[in-house]
């Protein structure tokens, strides 16, 4: 049953992703006679925007608007953080955040990351979750489809990147409001809960007085999932009873996790005209997937150690602890598999109680940052092995390697590889200086291997813009809330930065006619090509601190 399961549940994925895929396109590419839907919703938009989003950008414009738009983002959000106890909608008397955590809090929500140093309920507001942590998740998962879209049109060779303003509007309103108001729906109707409410007192049998925190929880759960935010409401995220009630929403929420990334491969090879080519990424990042999965069911099944000489009984369904029972035993490593895949990061388990090599298979799919990835940038961060292969290729035969019918040069390669580099930079150099440091050392609650695991997923996660934790780390201080915040925005933006900058200086080249001796993009030797270099060089840059990790700790147990 549960092998049944899985299989069903990527299906399904899998299918949802094609129409998908579709409407995505069909927002960001407005036909020549947009139509009776369309028309009304783009006079509005030429309205909203005025001559910001009147003219086509270049490359180096589209970077600059997108890049200015979330500074402003993220000063309005940390201001917010910081005075939300002199705000409305606070009936639980929150209050301001301490400045670093403001900091680090504005810095995740910004990036996408929503990596979380407090806990939902007792942490921000209503104004806060509803007007500052809502807004952020449309619009940094829209600044993610608008990068894609912008990268694509560069690659297809069309004269403009687009305009980022209208862009992001398009992805707002005509893709994540839609899709998430029709999840939101289907989370109330599975039993998750909706209200404005404050916290409701309560009077146990015992009679002991317990406060339970409440809010608008489907609607932030919906875009949470659908624009791989991953940020709970509450502190225990998708294993609260308010938050993920039933194995109805469970299906419901995880599904979202993974269904805009998938579809995000689709739109990219509409735009580009290239769906064959999009159909080798989208079976190169599929096989990844289902590899990593059952690598974790496989692993996850056995019993933890932690039980091991005490007088108990682990159940048939393997590793028990930190698991919400609700779901049954293989809920769990899907979930962990498709939020750390999709850059999510959102759960329905802890990790931290993860078998050592099902915490590895975690920690892979962020390595590699490309498995579907985050909403719109996993494509881009796929783009970065794209020119790799290409490359390599290209050199071994003699040839100057072209993509797209355009030459690929030194200057595309330095970004390539600068894009490459940033990812592993972050995650190892902040783990080599918090493993070395009190800033770390101090803060875990397993010292030994796990804590140096810990210390490991918490910078593989924030570099990667996934925010989900071992959650053993007492990280709420201000060298976590700085160190974690800086990396989440250069994590971010710098690869989007490369790639796009790259797409735009192959738009700028003159077309080159394929010949015979051309890399085809669209076949399954490029798919091995592809499989290879994202493999090889993802071994080559974290096998020897997996071996520290979470490796040295599977063979000591």
């Amino acid at each position: 049953m549960s092998i049944t399961f899985l299989i069903l549940m990527i299906a399904a994925a899998v299918a949802i992703s094609w129409p998908l895929g579709k409407m995505m396109t069909w927002a960001m590419e407005p036909a020549g006679n947009p139509g009776l839907f369309r028309r009304p919703f783009e006079k509005l938009l030429a309205l909203i925007i005025g001559k910001a989003g009147e003219n086509g950008q270049g490359w180096k414009s589209y970077l600059f608007s997108m890049l200015a738009f979330n500074a402003v983002m993220f000063v309005i959000t940390y201001t917010i953080f910081l005075f939300q106890d002199k705000l409305p909608l606070n009936p639980a008397q929150i209050a301001g955040m301490e400045p670093s955590l403001a900091f680090n809090t504005a810095a995740s929500f910004t990036a996408n990351t929503n990596l979380q140093h407090y806990s939902g309920e007792n942490g921000l507001s209503y104004f806060s979750q509803s007007f500052a942590i809502m807004w952020l998740q449309f619009v940094s998962a829209a600044t993610g489809i608008a990068a894609l879209a912008a990268m694509s049109r560069s690659l297809a060779g069309k004269k403009t990147a687009g305009n980022f303003f209208s862009d992001m509007m398009r992805a707002s309103f005509l893709i994540l409001l839609p899709v998430a108001f029709v999840s939101a729906a289907l989370l109330v109707l599975g039993g998750t809960v909706m209200t404005f409410g404050g916290p409701v007192t309560a009077h146990t049998l015992e009679g002991a007085v317990q406060t339970i925190a409440r809010g608008p929880v489907a609607t932030f759960a919906a875009i949470t999932q659908l624009g791989t935010n991953g940020g709970g409401f509450f502190g225990p995220n998708g294993t609260h009873a308010f938050s993920n009630p039933t194995f109805f929403t469970n299906i419901i929420q995880t599904l979202s996790l993974i269904a805009i990334p998938m579809a995000s491969v689709w739109m990219f090879g509409r735009i580009t005209g290239r769906l064959k080519h999009a159909g080798v990424i989208f079976a190169v990042m599929l096989l990844i997937l289902v590899c990593n999965l059952a690598a974790a069911v496989h692993f996850e099944a056995e019993p933890t150690k932690a039980l091991a000489g005490l007088n108990a009984e682990q159940s048939a369904s393997g590793n028990l602890e930190g698991k919400e029972l609700r779901f049954g035993g293989s809920a769990a490593p899907l979930w962990t598999i498709l939020t750390t895949s999709s850059s999510n990061g959102s759960v329905n388990n802890m990790h931290d109680s993860l078998n050592p090599i099902t915490g590895l298979t975690a920690m892979i799919g962020m390595w590699l940052n490309v498995v579907f990835g985050g909403v719109g940038v996993g494509v881009i961060n796929m783009f970065v092995f794209i020119i790799i292969g290409v490359f390599v290729c290209g050199m071994m035969v003699g040839r100057t390697p072209e993509y797209m019918n355009k030459k690929i040069e030194t200057p595309e390669m330095k970004l390539a590889l600068l894009a490459l580099l940033v990812h592993p930079f972050f995650i190892l150099g902040g783990t080599a200086l918090f493993a070395a440091t009190p800033w770390g050392a101090e803060t875990v609650a397993n010292p030994g291997i796990h804590g140096f695991s810990e210390i490991l997923y918490e910078f593989t996660s924030s570099a990667a813009n996934n925010g989900s934790g071992f959650e053993g780390l007492g990280d709420n201080t201000a060298p976590w809330n700085i160190a974690t915040g800086l990396v989440m925005l250069l994590g971010r933006f710098l690869p989007i930065i490369f790639c796009i900058a790259a797409a735009g200086m192959m738009s700028e080249k003159t077309a080159v006619p394929e010949t015979s001796g051309t890399l085809h993009t669209d076949t399954p030797l490029f798919a091995v090509v592809l499989l290879g270099s994202v493999i090889f060089i993802g071994a080559l840059l974290f096998m020897p601190v997996a071996a520290l990790g979470p490796i040295a700790e599977y063979l000591t147990l």
